[in-house]
């Protein structure tokens, strides 16, 4: 039951962060709400890596095992539900869900995850997270010594290339325009004999999300086994900034060492607020998020 209680800390989002937010609470005997409604960002995404002990398994596997663990704690709840406005009352929080639940805890943890602006290139979102990829560390093994694309120009491309480069020789940056690198950047790119393609992109042609040409807006293809992209995005959830909470340049929650935002009683977890986007450190932000939490709790009342 979450009807007529104040919880000591309601967790928006329930994937890997807000789940391992909750186990450091659960462990604690607190008591938890978790508001979830089961889309996180890595549905696609067929296979998790570079996380111990769970290399090569399946986000949802992973997330539905964690699931089953944080739940085995009597004093954590799940909810059903998608969380759309939030707001400070006297001496609690207020969150407003999507069926209607009005629910109060003392403390607030988001871990509400950032949402991919897709962009407008036929099959582009079908291959997401399958073949079109963002990370070396979390895809890049088993793309190794792969025809590979990079669709992004500049700095990022630069830096993309210069780790893909350590697996793979076959690199071509796909600029979809103008290429705008200096000088120097234009050097180690052709030293390590990286083509820079400026032709606009129209499509990628694939398989079941799995790439098998980009055609190019003169109606070239060219095959690739892979592409890397670097697209914009935006906060999954905008309670936080309504909150109050203040954000980086680059649309991140802002959070201290310990996960802390700038308002009190509040804090972030996972890729709502770093730049370094994977299962593991999700996982690792949460704990830390879960037990600072639990530590203000503490200081509030002992």
């Amino acid at each position: 039951m979450i009807d007529n209680k104040t919880f000591d800390v309601i967790i928006v989002g329930g994937s890997y962060a807000g789940l391992s937010a909750a186990m450091a609470l659960g462990r604690s005997l607190r008591n938890v709400l978790i508001i979830d409604n089961g889309k996180p960002c890595n549905r696609q995404t067929p296979y998790s890596h570079n996380f111990i002990t769970q290399d090569g398994i399946k986000p949802s596997v992973i997330a539905q095992k964690a699931k089953e663990e944080v739940l085995n704690y009597d004093t954590i709840k799940f909810l059903n539900d998608f969380a759309i406005r939030g707001q400070k009352t006297k001496n609690s929080f207020e969150i407003i869900t999507e069926n209607g639940k009005k629910i109060k805890s003392k403390k607030l943890i988001f871990s509400t995850g950032i949402k991919d602006t897709m962009p407008e290139i036929k099959g582009f979102s079908d291959c997401w997270g399958i073949s079109v990829i963002h990370c070396p560390y979390c895809h890049g093994f088993e793309f190794k010594g792969q025809k590979t694309g990079i669709i992004a120009n500049g700095n990022t491309a630069f830096h993309v290339a210069s780790l893909v480069n350590n697996l793979t020789d076959k690199i071509s940056i796909l600029t979809s325009g103008k290429s705008n690198f200096i000088t120097e950047q234009t050097e180690k790119l052709k030293k390590n004999n990286i083509e820079i393609i400026e032709t606009e992109i129209s499509e990628i042609e694939h398989n079941n999300g799995n790439i098998n040409n980009v055609v190019f807006k003169n109606e070239k293809k060219i095959n690739f086994d892979a592409v890397y992209a670097a697209i914009p995005f935006v906060q999954h959830s905008n309670i936080p900034a309504s909150l109050g909470c203040k954000l980086t340049e680059q649309g991140h929650i802002e959070v201290d060492d310990f996960q802390k935002t700038s308002i009190e009683g509040i804090y972030a977890c996972g890729d709502n607020s770093t730049r370094m986007r994977s299962v593991a450190n999700a996982v690792a932000s949460g704990n830390i998020a879960g037990a600072m939490t639990n530590m203000e709790l503490i200081n509030d009342n002992f």
